[in-house]
């Protein structure tokens, strides 16, 4: 099987990236894991043109299509994101804005393969796990409208720098053996 794990954060190296790297590291023996960062990819705000409500397609030309692909490839997506004001960051956002035409509110939309697993990590660098629960509902609603299955979540509260993931380590391993 194959896993796609989802830095859903515009920082390529804090914490956010060092859980995508652990989630990785524990997965890659039992599964064959891809590693992408939001930020690697350009990516356009949508118009709000609802051209794709009838034509199932953008009209926008940047890497939206790129990262589908890899939604595409694998059969578990993992999406790992830190809170921005209680919820997910904007460039995640703008990502899923752009992914209209891939879901199912309308017809016709285009699809991606049935049969795919969801799950999601969020972290947060304050106390309560409130925020945390508004990111994971976020990515959730999200899977929904891809047809993507939720399967499980992990909400991780006063993590704000990489050093803090490291006592949260045990954590996301046990996390990472139900997947």
């Amino acid at each position: 099987m194959k896993v796609l794990v989802m830095n859903c954060s515009p920082v390529r190296n804090g914490a956010t990236a060092e859980i995508v790297n652990i989630v990785s590291d524990c997965l890659k023996e039992k599964y064959d894991v891809r590693s992408i960062c939001i930020d690697d990819f350009d990516i356009s705000f949508c118009k709000g043109c609802r051209n794709c409500h009838n034509t199932a397609k953008c009209i926008q030309d940047d890497d939206v299509v790129k990262i589908i692909q890899q939604y595409e490839w694998a059969d578990i997506i993992i999406s790992v994101s830190p809170s921005y004001w209680a919820d997910i960051p904007g460039q995640f956002k703008a990502f899923i804005d752009r992914c209209t035409p891939w879901c199912n509110t309308h017809d016709p939309h285009a699809t991606i393969s049935s049969g795919k697993k969801g799950y999601s990590i969020a972290l947060r660098t304050g106390p309560s796990i409130r925020e945390c629960s508004r990111v994971i509902e976020s990515i959730e609603h999200f899977y929904g409208h891809l047809e993507i299955e939720c399967c499980d979540s992990l909400g991780l509260c006063s993590v704000e720098y990489k050093e803090a993931v490291e006592q949260r380590k045990n954590e996301i391993i046990k996390f990472c053996d139900k997947i």
